[in-house]
């Protein structure tokens, strides 16, 4: 019995198989890029930070901070 790799061993040329020749003409743009795009950067955190800064304001005000407070680098 032939397996499929017996076949791409003997056929090295193969380029793409039929059951995966899609048909892109009724493509269209994603809706969801431009929101994508202005979204929010996500990180993750851990539980102990979380549980005293448990919104992005806090978080951000509190990285501001430590930047002003950090020796600046020439």
């Amino acid at each position: 019995m032939k397996t499929f790799t017996d076949k791409i061993k003997k056929d090295q040329e193969i380029e793409m198989l039929p059951e995966y020749d899609l048909d892109f003409s009724q493509s269209r743009p994603n809706k969801f890029a431009p929101i994508l795009k202005r979204q929010e950067r996500l990180i993750h955190i851990d539980e102990d930070v979380f549980k005293v800064f448990d919104n992005s304001e806090k978080v951000n005000n509190a990285l501001r901070n430590l930047i002003k407070a950090m020796p600046k680098r020439n």
